[in-house]
């Protein structure tokens, strides 16, 4: 029986993932959210560690983290100082400590259980976004910067830990068909946007999930580090 804890499994790209992790074999997972799974606020310092513990509790061990909770708030530059320095730290509180957090906790666990050589001891999966490469939006260099930590962060963990059994991955996904994503499509001009995506549409949530899955449950050993892109190819590396 594989374990996992995913966050934000309560709509759009989190939904998906928990559907293809339900219809998996071998696989228990607690998801955390509003409307499903455990609920921790991670604008709380204290909401990562009380997710950590009640999955632990739940689940009695947890092999795999998939930390996809994160938000999308616009941050324009005219805000008042106090007003752009604290959207700037909400959104890296969630985005990136949160995840940073899940991360260390996940980590102490695996090393703790003590792998025997070559097996696998954990996996970790941090969904981030085509901006953590391309950037984002004058209102959102905030998101941008949390995501390019994310995969800087995963990158880390990848090479820090190899040695104990533990790997770490990154899927970037570009515009999703999620209810966030369709806002965000009808402020940008919808056809505009998407004449710059080669394939001519934004991914679907499953598309995403299905990347996530193959890497929380069957991706080799070796592709540890790895960041898969989900976007149409509209920014490649």
């Amino acid at each position: 029986m594989t374990n996992i804890l995913l966050t934000g499994s309560s709509r759009g790209i989190g939904a998906a993932i928990a559907e293809s992790l339900a219809a998996a074999p071998g696989v228990d997972f607690v998801g955390h959210g509003t409307a499903s799974g455990i609920p921790a606020d991670f604008a709380d310092p204290a909401g990562p560690r009380r997710l950590w513990d009640a999955a632990l509790a739940q689940l009695g061990a947890i092999d795999v983290v998939i930390n996809n909770a994160g938000i999308f708030e616009a941050n324009p530059i005219d805000e008042s100082d106090d007003a752009w320095v604290a959207g700037w730290e909400r959104t890296m509180r969630i985005n990136l400590t949160a995840s940073a957090e899940l991360c260390r906790f996940a980590i102490r666990h695996w090393r703790e259980r003590g792998p025997q050589k070559g097996e696998v001891a954990g996996r970790i999966v941090n969904v981030a976004s085509r901006a953590a490469y391309r950037g984002d939006s004058p209102a959102h260099w905030h998101y941008a910067a949390s995501k390019a930590g994310m995969v800087a962060m995963t990158k880390s963990i990848a090479r820090g830990y190899a040695s104990d059994g533990i790997l770490a991955f990154a899927v970037c996904p570009g515009f999703t068909m999620t209810g966030m994503a369709e806002d965000y499509l009808a402020s940008r001009g919808g056809d505009k946007l998407l004449a710059d995506i080669p394939l001519g549409k934004v991914a679907d949530p499953e598309e995403v999930a299905n990347a996530v899955a193959y890497l929380a449950l069957t991706a080799p050993p070796s592709m540890t580090g790895a960041v898969i892109d989900v976007n149409g190819a509209s920014y490649v590396r």
